[in-house]
């Protein structure tokens, strides 16, 4: 059994890798301080004997549960624009000194330390696809700023531990991710979409619709970085989707799995909106063996089954 310190348990990602872990016999300790997490997702694992919760804000400081810790996995911050962009100072501590407090408290347990860093470090690149050594095309003071130099500084930070302190670090980098337990505001477009098609609105394509994004559903993401926690590998590691969509064929694969037209309506494109986004996944086939193998159709109709009926109904 592995004692997993997980900041971030409430979100998205974090409680599908509560589940993976708990299923697995480990024991978790989940961290969170809803800013965008959800007390439902903590509420699934309450009564699980080897799940404990703390409420706190990693960025003040993280509590140390006691015992030993064989790994602390730093997930948490708000990780769509609309919430980072509505905790711009919160976005950057959560990356700046929660990461270096989760660093601290695996030193000081002999734990591992990985981190969950993002697509957005390549900003809107001029390399596609994108492979892990492309340094990316980053506007330093953007409105998307406060989340993309909060995760290039932890990798930095990270590294730093890694080099100096000799901490055994694992880095991923996250491209799109979807699936069951978004939040409804969430904000990124399959989470537009679903909700909106499920309403019966119009679907939001911002601009023309051709700027592209490569979708990955969470199970695979989930698959990725249990197999990363077990090799040693300290450079970071693309885990998304390299098959690519526009925003239109997107509604499209959207009106298949529904079985009916949707309509669409045009909004200005937002500011530093990047135009493609695509990984480079040789890295992690090669280190992991790891392919994304859930096709879009597939994971688009498990999100929308598990959207609450009350969710579908009710404005987001």
């Amino acid at each position: 059994m592995t004692r997993i310190l997980l900041t971030g348990s409430a979100g998205f990602v974090g409680s599908h890798l509560t589940e993976r872990f708990l299923a697995e016999g480990h024991e978790v300790v989940g961290v969170d301080n809803y800013i965008s997490g959800q007390r439902d997702n903590t509420a699934l694992f309450l009564d699980h004997p080897r799940f404990r919760f703390i409420e706190a804000d990693v960025s003040r400081a993280i509590p140390d549960p006691g015992g030993q810790l064989d790994w602390v996995m730093h997930f948490a911050s708000p990780a769509s624009p609309p919430h980072y962009q509505q905790f711009p100072i919160e976005t950057l501590m959560v990356g700046a000194q929660g990461t270096q407090n989760g660093l601290d408290l695996a030193r000081a347990h002999g734990a591992k330390f990985f981190l969950a860093s993002t697509s957005e470090v390549y900003g809107d690149p001029l390399v596609h696809p994108q492979p892990e050594s492309y340094w990316g095309h980053v506007n330093p003071n953007g409105l998307r700023s406060c989340y993309d130099e909060a995760k290039r500084y932890a990798e930095a930070i990270t590294m730093a531990y890694h080099r100096h302190h000799g901490v055994d670090t694992r880095i991923i980098r996250i491209f799109n991710t979807y699936g069951p337990r978004m939040r409804p505001d969430d904000g990124r477009v399959i989470t537009n979409f679903v909700h909106q098609a499920l309403r019966g609105e119009a679907l939001t394509v911002y601009g023309d619709g051709s700027q592209t994004r490569s979708f990955q559903y969470i199970d695979d993401l989930v698959e990725g970085i249990v197999r990363l926690m077990g090799v040693e590998e300290h450079e970071p590691v693309n885990l998304g989707n390299p098959v690519e969509f526009t925003m239109l064929e997107l509604v499209d694969v959207l009106q298949q799995v529904l079985a009916r037209p949707l309509p669409t309506r045009q909004e200005p494109i937002p500011h530093d909106d990047p135009r493609q986004r695509k990984p480079d996944i040789a890295r992690a086939y090669d280190l992991l063996g790891w392919t994304p193998v859930v096709p879009l159709h597939d994971g688009l109709r498990r999100t929308i089954a598990a959207v609450p009926a009350e969710a579908a109904s009710t404005p987001a």
